[in-house]
Order: C-alpha cells, then structure tokens, then sequence
C-alpha cells in the first residue's frame, strides 16, 4: 500500500462492553464486522524453531492459527543472522505447505550491506515478498562492540537497501518486473509507543524515526508491546501530527502468563504495570489466572480499536492457545455468534 493512498481511520462507534457466558471475558458487541472487507487485521508472530524437537508443537501451532486465517504472520530474525537458516527454512515451509502470509523479519546488526543483500536475495528467490526492516540490538555483554564498518547502521537505511535490491532485480529481469508488479515488495518496520526502552529512545525520537522509516519507503509499522491504549493512541497522534501517515499495526502480547511478562520487561525495558501483576497473582488458580490475563488483553484490544487502529498484532511466543482466546474474546476470530 502506498503511504500516499493511506487515509486517516475512522474512529468507530462507542461500543459497550458485556461479558462472554463461557468464560467472563469482555467482549465487544456484535456491531463490529465480520467477514468483511474493513474487519480489523489480525497477525501474529512467531519465531523459527529452535530445535527438532520444538518443530512438532510449533506446526500444531501453526495449523491452529491458520484456522483464523491471518492477514500475516511475521517471522522473527536472530540478532547477528543467528537463525538464518532455520527462519529460511520456516518461512519457506510456510510458504509452501500453508495459506499463511508470512512477513520475514530481517536486522542488520553487525552485518555488511553484502551480507544482507544475499539475505534478502535468499529470501526473495524463496518467494517472500514482504520484509520487517529492523535495526536489531547490540550483542549483549559486549561494551566496547561496533557496528560494521561496511555495514547498514538504521531501520530506514536498511528500508532503502530493500527498495534498491528490488529495484535492481526488475531492471536485470522483464520477468521479475512483471511479477513485482503482481506482488509488490511490502516493507514493514517497528514503532516503539513510549520510546525504545532499551537504547533509552523517548517517544519524538521515535516519531522522528517512523517518519525517516516512512520516507525510505516502509509501508506500515507494528509496535512494541504496551499495555495501556494511551500509549498507543497517543503514539499514533503524535506520528500523524508529525506526517507519518502509514497504518501503524499495535503490537499485543496475551497478559496471561506473569513470568512470561516479566521477561519480555527485561528484554525491552517496557515494565509491566504493578496492578496487572497483582492482579494476576490474586487468581485462585491457573485457569482463574488465564481468565484474568484474557479480560484484560480483551479491554486493551477494545481500547485501541475504537481509537481507530487497524488491527492488532499478536506476540504468540510460538504458543496458540491464549492468542486464540484473545482474538475470540474481542470477537476477532471471524466466527459468527448468535
């Protein structure tokens, strides 16, 4: 999608929230559309297994989100090329054996414009047409390391790299013009709604970047994770103020699993809200628990959607069960209900 044919959301109607008779989970009324063409988006994102063992659980996953049929599943990218191979691997059995979109994530940490140029070149002659361009961090415990002095150092350099090693594939091929044409190279990028924790990025910064990010040619972005919908809607309000007008994609995680949660906080510096922890470990029980982490990823989903958002992005850490109880706690699932 062009940034330049992107108009604004509308934000729908308020809806009120009632409750689900099988579970208690909030739900949003079934004014919201099913099985049509502006029904919200839904994605999610897995990473490549990382041992044979693993492969099983992770199909099983796979299958079981395929059965919501996603607009896309995006495909994580170790730091440094760590899982080269097996994302290939993955994103090409996708490819080949599912319905599934899949959106291979690419960094360019520690990597020279050579290296990432044949990256992408494997990727493309698999058939991928869509990319997440990422910056990627720094090895960690590594204080005096340094970028690659022939390498790609930002997200919307690397945004520009993909747009000119496109480019140079449809000069050199009529084919590959003709078939670019049919499916255009799609390039997505990451927003972060209060500022990259982890490199101490404030929320202008990011905004600066999203727009550099927009200008080199990125034709959406999905967000970190966060767990208020201020911290998304705010975001999006000050992008647009600012002139990014590409769809900006929330990204969500289930909040089912505190030990999970604490971690994904150690690893983007996003904290998790001390209520919703405390909330979570008041339950009676795992499945009280689940229930409790359900209702609220439900009301953050309800939250963002009626300020206007797209769609929701959902971090399934390679598990299926609470991102498919989220999705049919916000009615997003595409089943019908009486």
């Amino acid at each position: 999608m062009s940034a330049a044919t992107v108009e604004p959301p509308v934000a729908p109607a308020p809806r009120a929230q009632d409750a689900h008779a099988g579970t208690g989970v909030h739900v949003a009324p079934a004014a919201r559309p099913l099985g049509s063409v502006d029904r919200p988006t839904i994605s999610f994102e897995l990473f490549p297994p990382r041992n044979p063992q693993a492969a099983p659980r992770l199909w099983e996953t796979v299958r079981q989100l395929e059965s919501v049929h996603p607009d896309f599943v995006s495909v994580t990218y170790g730091a440094a090329g760590k899982t080269r191979e097996t994302s290939r691997a993955f994103v090409s059995r996708l490819l080949q054996e599912t319905s599934l979109s899949p959106i291979a994530h690419l960094t360019c940490v520690g990597t020279s414009r050579a290296e990432i140029t044949a990256i992408v070149e494997e990727f493309l002659d698999e058939g991928v047409r869509s990319f997440l361009a990422l910056r990627g961090d720094p090895p960690a415990g590594e204080p005096d390391w340094r970028p690659h002095p022939e390498g790609v150092e930002t997200a919307s350099a690397l945004v520009e790299l993909l747009r000119e090693i496109e480019a140079r594939r449809c000069v050199a091929s009529p084919s590959q013009a003709v078939r670019a044409r049919v499916r255009p190279l799609s390039v997505s990028v990451a927003a972060f709604p209060r500022g990259n924790a982890a490199t101490g990025g404030t929320r202008a910064q990011d905004v600066a970047s999203l727009l550099a990010k927009q200008d080199a040619g990125a034709d959406f972005a999905i967000t970190q994770v966060f767990y208020d919908a201020e911290a998304y809607l705010g975001l999006v309000a000050e992008a647009r103020e600012a002139g990014v007008v590409i769809p900006i994609i929330p990204g969500i995680i289930p909040t089912t699993d505190p030990a999970r949660l604490l971690r994904v906080q150690e690893l983007t510096g996003v904290p998790v809200p001390r209520d919703l922890l405390d909330h979570l470990g008041a339950a009676d029980d795992e499945l009280d628990r689940h229930r409790r982490g359900i209702r609220a990823g439900v009301d953050l989903i309800n939250g963002i959607l009626d300020g206007g958002a797209p769609g929701v992005h959902v971090y399934t850490y390679n598990k299926h069960e609470a991102a498919l109880d989220l999705l049919e706690g916000a009615r997003l699932d595409g089943k019908q209900r009486d």
